[in-house]
């Protein structure tokens, strides 16, 4: 999930760091250029890890910073295609489920990548699983902040960097009808681990009857109540046995 990049870049400390240690002042340069930013094709910047090599530092004419170049290593979030990984529904939509991990939200589950069949809840606007049983088929609702399993089966890196006009002779009307969509630098696009704990909720049963199954035995009948069911409002009860005629 995070890995060690090498990296080279000139970095200016003002005159007023001067006074400071220089390793210091090129390591807190560095953490406020680079982190919490999307390098393109590397991934997500965390913080720096350490310097390698400190060049020579030059004063150029007309500006009194200096400048140095650095080979340091940065920690950078970057999980490997068919990394299994853990985070929270976000939420929901149309366009599939988009799972957070805390420092990072753009992560999106395509619904052809959920478990099949599933349909859209356009009401409680939630993602709903149809498992099949040989009891018929249950609605297992993604509700948003349930803990999900995903593995990385794809990424997208989007230069954001700013451009200008495509065309000098572009008209005026056209330029003020284009809305400019904000994209994400950096997506991972998953499927879903099967896991059917993390998608359904907890049930908890309360033991409502014991009864010995035939007289000195210690073989047991155990009925037990399910507490109800959030969404249908329902409690079942379900039978357990000793599996064995005599202990």
């Amino acid at each position: 999930m995070f890995v060690l990049v090498e990296m080279t870049d000139t970095v200016r400390i003002p005159p007023w760091q001067f006074e400071r240690k220089l390793n210091e002042s090129i390591a807190e340069e560095l953490n406020k250029k680079l982190a919490n930013k999307v390098v393109y094709n590397v991934g997500l910047c965390i913080c720096l890890y350490d310097i390698t090599k400190l060049e020579d530092s030059y004063i150029f004419p007309g500006d009194g910073a200096s400048h140095t170049k650095v080979h340091f290593r940065y920690v950078v979030f970057h999980p490997f295609l068919d990394e299994i990984l853990i985070g929270q529904i976000k939420s929901c939509s149309q366009d599939g489920v988009h799972v957070s991990i805390g420092f990072f939200d753009d992560i999106v589950i395509p619904p052809e990548s959920l478990q099949q069949p599933a349909k859209f809840d356009e009401a409680e606007q939630v993602w709903v699983w149809e498992y099949e049983t040989e009891e018929g088929a249950h609605d297992l609702y993604m509700d948003i902040g349930e803990e999900i399993r995903f593995r990385v089966v794809d990424e997208t890196f989007v230069d954001t960097s700013p451009t200008g006009p495509s065309s000098a002779e572009a008209s005026t009307s056209n330029a003020t009808e284009e809305v400019q969509k904000k994209e994400a630098p950096y997506t991972l696009v998953v499927t879903m681990c099967i896991n059917f704990y993390s998608l359904v909720s907890v049930v908890v049963y309360s033991v409502s009857e014991i009864a010995p199954l035939s007289q000195g035995t210690d073989c047991f009948k155990l009925t037990m109540k399910q507490s109800q069911n959030e969404r249908s409002g329902k409690g079942e009860k379900q039978s357990f046995s000793c599996g064995c005629s005599v202990f």
